[in-house]
């Protein structure tokens, strides 16, 4: 379904809308996808070790190294990465791609669409109906600038890479929100390791490493496409602790464990599933992402209802393409989950 929204007609608040305001400090938080509370200890470390450096800018080097190991971790050229203080910060720079109508398949992520609209850009929302696939999807022809998440926020679909390559045309950019991609086994179906002159991909350390607060990530595609998102930043625009972090985490035993952490992660989905089920709750399926997408009678009454007893659920009628009724929870283990399905059976749905 395609949803041609005027720059009048759409919401601010609601694209602007996140989980964290969902989640106050001391409740159990299902509605915040960042997995735990603070980095690993050996990577505290690593930052703790830099602090006696802050009174200097951070330099070059800094900046090429980190570059070089992103290059690295993914088979890219280092002029292939731009380094960004968190992802929101590359969706910001998309207006500058300068395009004449961009597409974004939604239910997805709503900071691209904010960006772009707040740019000055027209926007068509491609509109997916369950089960959220990419199936029949259809986009603009005109759309010069399409936005697809993968595995998709909230839905937690993950889209085939070749469903994603579909999308790409003559004179049109494809920019692909891998925020989650470290969070799949394997990494499947990214295209983080392809060299393409019209695909941009975006990628968060925000998620796996409990980096929220220091706000790291980075987008790899082509050097001419980049240098026109990077055109008019501020100097100095990551400091050091940023850098080092993005370094550090693109390490090859890093990346080991970041896997390690995704298989965790399907484990604990998969058992968290039937769980929800139980107690009548729908669970959206395919679902590979670190969240899942619910469905229950009055999600919003459900949603104050769990605040009450301290937890925290995200709010799905923000996300366009989404009627009221959805929630979505990010997944945990086994113990936080008690936590969450008793709260379910003693306040109902």
């Amino acid at each position: 379904m395609l949803d041609d929204t005027g720059f009048e007609g759409f919401d601010h608040a609601r694209l602007r809308h996140h989980g964290d305001v969902d989640a106050r400090p001391g409740m159990v938080d299902f509605a915040v996808n960042v997995q735990g509370s603070a980095p690993p200890e050996w990577l505290r470390e690593r930052l703790a070790a830099r602090l006696g450096e802050l009174g200097r800018y951070p330099g070059e080097a800094d900046e090429r190294r980190a570059r070089e190991a992103v290059a690295a971790r993914h088979g890219r050229s280092v002029d292939e990465v731009l380094l960004l203080a968190g992802v929101a910060e590359g969706f910001a720079m998309l207006p500058r791609l300068g395009s004449a109508l961009a597409a974004v398949i939604h239910p997805s992520f709503t900071e691209p669409e904010l960006a772009l609209r707040e740019g000055g850009v027209p926007v068509a929302r491609v509109i997916l109906e369950p089960p959220y696939t990419l199936d029949g999807v259809r986009v603009p022809e005109a759309a010069d600038l399409v936005v697809a998440g993968n595995p998709t926020n909230p839905t937690s679909v993950l889209h085939g890479a070749e469903s994603i390559r579909e999308l790409r045309r003559p004179g049109r950019i494809l920019v692909v929100d891998e925020a989650f991609a470290d969070s799949v086994s394997g990494e499947a179906e990214s295209l983080a390791g392809e060299s393409h002159s019209d695909v941009l991909v975006f990628r968060s350390l925000t998620k796996t490493w409990a980096l929220a607060g220091l706000r790291c990530g980075y987008v790899l595609g082509a050097p001419e496409v980049l240098a026109r998102l990077n055109h008019g930043r501020a100097h100095w625009p990551l400091g050091t602790l940023q850098l080092e972090a993005i370094a550090a985490v693109s390490e090859p035993a890093a990346v080991a464990e970041a896997g390690r952490r995704a298989e965790s992660i399907a484990l604990d989905r998969a058992a968290m599933i039937p769980r929800l089920r139980e107690v009548g709750v729908r669970v959206h399926e395919p679902a590979d992402g670190p969240f899942l997408l619910i469905q229950v009678p009055d999600a919003e009454l459900l949603r104050k209802k769990l605040a009450d007893k301290g937890i925290a659920v995200r709010r799905g009628d923000t996300f366009p393409g989404l009627e009221t009724g959805f929630l979505r929870v990010a997944v945990r283990p086994a113990g936080e989950v008690d936590r969450l399905v008793a709260a379910l059976r003693e306040v109902g749905l």
